[in-house]
């Protein structure tokens, strides 16, 4: 008998080393996916600026954007007309309308109205990878191309359908660091004010680039300046990549939105970090997480809009 419970014995030793195993695997592949979690999403620095922008609420408070208080109105509603690569957007006061752009061929600009519905479009001819896009009023647009690392000036045509040729642009080339793998100028946003375009690259490494004078310089009177803002990012982004940017000139702050962060973050006139608020799902009122925010802005009534791949629409609006 005695060597009967010790063969059991024997049996179950080897289980328990099993199971033991077992659940030191599965605690190292939560660790794992914890890390790469907290990498994507910079979940600590999303902690720590959380807890630090709710303690300085108040000095904030009627002078900031502060996008905690904005909340979803319209969720992910396909933008009927495209369907796919819908990419940076913007806002085009004088024209009551939104302004964006597709990426893929056949590529065109279109513009819509705050309900998402398509109202026109124009072709883009000899444009290759656009990416960014900011209105610089009296019909004048900008756009990034972000393979040719280029800033292309053009204005939009009296009627729809017409065709835009980039032949009959003008270019403003800022070859300032490399545009390999895909990674190269990414968001544009234009303040009128200062008549200042701030260019963003999205990533490997993120780096923001404000040229003033452009609008001024396009009119005969050449004053261009190149600055580089890098330091803001490095100091205040806590996002993987940067996909688009939003001047407001209301507050004189810049919201910075990331894809693979889900992120959107303000950033004050000196480039410290003001608020934020995310796009993922189970941490937001959103049903589910933005896929693949490319662009954001946001509109005269104070409205926040958000664009996705491939055809989706988002709107939100301060409590």
């Amino acid at each position: 008998m005695n060597s009967a419970v010790e063969h059991n014995k024997g049996k179950l030793k080897p289980r328990r080393e099993l199971h033991s195993l077992g659940l030191f695997s599965l605690g190292l592949l939560i660790l794992l996916l914890a890390a790469i979690a907290s990498n994507s999403f910079h979940w600590h620095d999303r902690a720590w600026f959380y807890v630090t922008s709710r303690l300085t609420a108040d000095q904030w408070k009627g002078r900031s954007i502060w996008l905690p208080d904005y909340k979803v109105e319209v969720e992910a509603r396909p933008v009927i007309g495209i369907s796919d690569d819908l990419s940076a957007i913007d806002y085009a006061p004088d024209r009551k309308r939104l302004l964006a752009v597709t990426n893929a061929p056949p590529i065109m600009l279109v513009e819509l109205d705050r309900e998402g519905s398509l109202t026109a479009q124009y072709p883009l001819n000899g444009f290759e990878d656009v990416e960014g896009l900011a209105y610089m009023g009296d019909g004048l647009v900008v756009v990034a191309d972000e393979l040719q690392q280029q800033l292309v000036f053009f204005r939009l045509p009296e009627q729809p359908g017409q065709v835009v040729d980039k032949l009959d642009a003008q270019t403003l080339a800022l070859p300032l660091t490399s545009s390999a793998h895909n990674k190269g100028f990414e968001g544009v946003t234009y303040d009128a004010i200062h008549d200042r375009i701030f260019v963003a690259k999205e990533r490997d490494p993120r780096k923001l680039y404000v040229v003033s004078g452009a609008k001024a310089s396009l009119n005969a009177k050449l004053q261009l300046k190149v600055e580089d803002l890098s330091g803001w990012i490095d100091r205040s982004v806590f996002a993987r990549d940067i996909s688009d940017l939003h001047f407001d000139e209301r507050t004189g702050h810049l919201l910075v939105l990331s894809d693979e962060s889900k992120l959107v973050i303000e950033l004050s006139e000196n480039g410290d970090g003001v608020s934020f608020r995310t796009l993922l799902g189970r941490f937001s009122d959103l049903k589910k997480s933005a896929g693949q925010p490319e662009g954001l802005t946001m509109d005269d009534e104070g409205l926040l809009y958000v664009v996705s791949e491939p055809n989706l629409f988002y709107r939100f609006k301060k409590d």
